[in-house]
């Protein structure tokens, strides 16, 4: 009983000091209303997840009859790669004029502008040395020079840093863009007819077939006697031009004459003709060649000849040029098979697509435009139930709810210096009891200034509480406890009122620093993520984060957790108290 008159005393002490009150309710709303204007959309996001990209888009698009790809504008292509990499937003202006004043303003680090001859310019880029249109060489030392395809990259002189970002994003996204074009251009003209005409004629330059080349055409040049030998018009044509006796004679032989064809390449010094049975044995010179020819062709059938060979195969070639042999339908035979050979043996790309998914064979699946909007001009109060707030107030809620340090740790440096704590220590009380007359008029106010701070977050400024109203209130209450333990702590250790206030300012603002409460815990390292768990500042504002940021699927063990961890600290703060209270 005398525990409950002291805090009702004590209550209306508080009451009384109505200027504190509402320091204590309207600052806290005053610094989200500030904060929400000044940080923007952005508010608590990594920078490279949300890093824009402002583009103006002032492509004509291609001429008609410019080709089966692309199917739209090229700047649409670059866009569409663009936009398909991860943690990239495309803000879309509508004209030149306002992307250089949003850049003068310091409101655009960077914009890309491309203009009106960009797809026209991207069209020409090829390694091809001669094409309709003449083809355009973008590549330079440092990747895609952007200039030459027509892409203008405005930056704002006072923000390089993350201007130079954005202009390697580009760079990045033109060459995922240009060089597949290039690649697929250049291997369709692999084994055209152009291509083997080139091919054709350098071989040509070469006016002897190297022997080895005529030995392994031997056998198929073999095999196509035999086929026209054994063609039934063949037969007709002989026995029209030589008789049918000469025809079926020239038949007969035929098989012989095959046989010394083959000897001719195959032997390097002489080769027996014993086919040319009946026949005296000729020894022939290397430069009566001709002869040799006319009476190997005479003594068919005739006794067994030797003849030196002279390697035939060696002077067959003389004269002759391999780029004859690779004749217009023998070109049309082989470039396809030629540009079908190179896919075989890279496999892994497909040279003949014209996209980087295409040529590394692996296709997108992603919405590229889900990632573009339109540019809208900023300003303004932000709209009611926006992110930010969902952030913001939690945050203050949680930190002006550990100022109440300040307020009752003068209440007790003042019942100190007029000599009432010494009175109420000679009362029957214990310290316990003292202790928790002053403890329950600071809890009620917290715990007022909680749920206040939090209901007007929901009715200023749309803070949804996801339909945990009640685990909303239990967090304000688990706070306000772990805040009038800490303010019993400072109000038992001052001495003084400067004690107070500099005991109390630099704990509150520490602790709010390492609890995330200043700055988003999201964008410290790992390891003060967990150093600031050792404050109720964290564990708050987890709990907070679980309730309002993913009100669909909060996990709450973690509520839970961080509600015990903040009454656990309200106890140990308490019990510190109560250990440090000295009866003057």
């Amino acid at each position: 009983m005398s525990t409950l008159t002291l805090a009702a005393k004590d209550f209306r002490l508080l009451r009384r000091d109505y200027r504190s009150a509402i320091i204590l309710l309207a600052t806290p709303l005053l610094c989200v209303g500030v904060l929400s204007l000044v940080m923007g959309e952005g508010f608590w996001q990594k920078p490279d997840d949300r890093l824009r990209v402002s583009v103006v888009n002032l492509d004509n698009g291609l001429p008609p009859n410019s080709g089966p790809f692309p199917t739209k504008r090229w700047s649409e292509v670059v866009l569409d790669d663009l936009a398909g990499t991860a943690d990239i937003r495309i803000e879309i202006i509508g004209s030149r004029e306002e992307a250089m004043r949003l850049i003068r303003d310091g409101k655009r680090s960077a914009v890309l502008i491309f203009e009106p001859d960009f797809s026209v310019k991207m069209h020409r880029c090829s390694f091809l040395t001669k094409a309709n249109p003449p083809p355009l060489n973008p590549l330079y030392r440092d990747g895609i020079n952007p200039k030459e395809v027509s892409l203008t990259i405005e930056k704002d002189p006072t923000q390089q840093a993350t201007a130079s970002i954005i202009e390697q994003v580009a760079q990045v996204t033109l060459f995922r863009v240009i060089i597949p074009w290039m690649i697929g251009k250049a291997f369709e003209r692999v084994g055209d007819d152009e291509f083997m005409e080139v091919v054709s004629a350098l071989l040509k330059e070469n006016k002897d077939i190297k022997a080895p080349v005529l030995e392994e055409l031997s056998p198929v040049l073999q095999k196509l006697l035999k086929a026209i030998m054994a063609d039934r018009k063949f037969d007709e044509l002989s026995n029209k031009k030589f008789g049918s006796f000469f025809a079926g004679a020239l038949k007969l032989q035929f098989p012989k004459f095959q046989e010394l064809i083959c000897e001719l390449f195959e032997d390097e010094d002489y080769f027996p003709t014993a086919m040319l049975a009946g026949s005296p044995v000729m020894l022939m010179r290397e430069d009566d060649y001709a002869n040799r020819q006319r009476l190997v062709a005479m003594f068919a059938g005739s006794p067994a000849t030797t003849i030196h060979k002279d390697k035939l195969s060696a002077r067959a070639g003389k004269g002759i040029a391999f780029g004859e042999v690779l004749s217009p339908s023998a070109q049309r035979e082989v470039g396809p098979k030629v540009q079908a050979g190179v896919s075989d043996m890279f496999s892994q790309y497909n040279f003949r697509a014209k996209t980087w998914a295409g040529l590394t064979r692996n296709e997108s699946v992603k919405d590229p435009r889900g990632t573009m909007a339109e540019y809208q001009e900023e300003g303004g109060l932000p709209e009611r139930g926006s992110k930010r707030f969902q952030i913001l107030v939690p945050s203050y809620a949680v930190t002006f709810s550990f100022f109440l340090v300040l307020t009752v740790g003068w209440l007790f440096v003042a019942e100190r210096r007029q000599g009432t704590l010494v009175r109420l220590r000679a009362a029957p009380l214990s310290k316990l009891q003292l202790l928790l007359g002053k403890f329950l008029p600071a809890l009620g106010v917290s715990l007022f200034q909680g749920l206040f701070l939090m209901l007007a977050g929901k009715l200023i400024f749309g803070v949804s509480w996801g339909g945990h109203g009640f685990w909303v209130i239990t967090v304000a209450a688990a706070t306000a406890f772990a805040a009038t333990g800490l303010s019993m702590l400072v109000a038992v250790t001052a001495r003084t009122e400067s004690q107070v206030a500099i005991y109390g300012t630099l704990l509150v603002l520490l602790l709010s620093g390492l609890g995330g409460s200043m700055m988003p815990r999201e964008l410290m390292p790992e390891t003060m993520k967990e150093i600031s768990h050792a404050t109720p500042h964290a564990w708050a504002l987890d709990a907070y984060q679980q309730l309002l940021l993913n009100p669909e699927n909060p996990n709450m063990a973690i509520v839970a957790v961080a509600c015990a961890a903040l009454v656990g600290f309200g106890m140990a703060f308490l019990g510190s108290a109560w250990g440090l209270m000295r009866s003057d």
